[in-house]
């Protein structure tokens, strides 16, 4: 029956990791398809996924209208999110869900109030340890908003330093070209999907709008806090006053970024080793030597040469 049991739970782990992985290939495979689709009849192959953003983005402002009744205490009350914090989170973050400042500082509260009536009902029907809850959940909900956001600062993040050198690539061929980089942008920026498409399409607007080139170039280095995107930026800025061919700057920054990328992924190959030896020493090998002197302890007692026979028990 336990090796029954054991072969019953790798299976499942073994399933869920091929889902898993099958379920990757195929949000690459969409990806994909979206920017052949979009490329072959020269329409935005992402706009229907804009659309739904857009539609998710209105529902969560009429769930978290609610919040706006706590804005003024969410911002007497500001532990570990003073209002200059908040909205630099947001601008890099990408706001989303088009969240203020005090909007944000409502929800803390908010959630701190769900969360303490939410222990006071566990605590009434006496569920175990219920009586803690009355301090973490209420806790949970203040400190929820917070690392909600700053995850979502850190994917986004991450996100502009993976699509960066593709872009870069893409924007150098089309300059190359005879492409002019306004022209370039608006049509490359179609086959991207995320935070640079986001970017880049604010970018576009505030230059229709009248805004002057190098103010447009600093509000993107105020929104974004990628070592590798502000290098590009600043480079532009460099360029835009030097008169550097704004082609030759895409060029390096490119061929510098894919650089960078390989020694990070060097850097984190190196930082992976000791935690893998790490863990292999901590948990693997104990629990390795943990099951063998047990199958030799049970052998002992209850096999054919255990003690008992031997002694003639």
């Amino acid at each position: 029956m336990d090796a029954l049991i054991i072969f019953c739970v790798i299976v499942f782990w073994f399933l869920v990791v091929l889902g898993l992985r099958n379920w990757s290939v195929y949000l690459n495979e969409k990806r994909e398809l979206l920017v052949h689709v979009s490329d072959v009849t020269l329409v935005d192959g992402f706009e229907k996924k804009e659309k739904k953003r857009k539609q998710r983005a209105g529902f969560i402002d009429k769930v978290t209208k609610y919040a706006d009744e706590f804005a003024d205490l969410g911002q007497r009350i500001n532990f570990f999110s003073e209002n200059l914090d908040v909205e630099n989170w947001l601008k890099k973050s990408g706001n989303r869900y088009e969240l203020s400042v005090a909007r944000f500082q409502g929800m803390k509260m908010l959630f701190l109030t769900i969360g303490f009536f939410a222990a006071m009902f566990f605590f009434i029907l006496g569920f175990p340890f219920s009586q803690f809850g009355l301090i973490l959940l209420p806790l949970a909900g203040y400190f929820l908003p917070i690392i909600v956001i700053k995850q979502q600062v850190k994917k986004r993040q991450e996100a502009i330093r993976l699509d960066l050198p593709d872009f870069l690539d893409t924007i150098s061929t089309s300059l190359q070209a005879g492409v002019s980089l306004d022209q370039a942008l608006r049509e490359v920026i179609r086959f991207f999907d995320g935070p640079i498409r986001e970017e880049f399409t604010r970018f576009n607007q505030e230059i229709d709008l009248g805004v002057h080139r190098e103010r447009a170039y600093r509000n993107l280095l105020d929104r974004n806090s990628n070592e590798e995107f502000q290098q590009l930026i600043k480079s532009l800025l460099q360029g835009l006053k030097l008169g550097v061919p704004v082609a030759t700057t895409f060029n390096v920054q490119a061929v510098d970024m894919r650089q960078l990328r390989q020694e990070k992924v060097k850097e984190l190959a190196a930082k992976a080793s000791p935690k893998v030896t790490m863990v292999t020493t901590f948990i693997v090998a104990p629990v390795c030597i943990l099951m063998i002197a047990g199958l030799m302890l049970l052998n002992m007692i209850y096999g054919e040469n255990s003690i008992f026979n031997l002694l003639n028990f």
